[in-house]
């Protein structure tokens, strides 16, 4: 599994705030995904993508 957060990020930290081992805010506030992704996390990761109030998160 990969994820990536595009454009459409609002900075909102949901996606942190729900699996902060794969997604962290960038230092131009924006949010981001590790590039290798555990499978222990694909559950969160998921979770966080049908979160996400932009549809930000690319699931791959």
């Amino acid at each position: 599994m990969n994820a990536h957060v595009n454009a459409n990020c609002i900075s909102c930290g949901l996606c942190v705030s729900t699996c902060p081992s794969v997604f962290f805010i960038t230092d131009g506030g924006t949010a981001a995904a590790q590039r290798d992704i555990p499978p222990e996390t694909e559950d969160q990761v998921q979770e966080a993508a049908n979160a996400c109030p932009v549809s930000a998160i690319e699931i791959r």
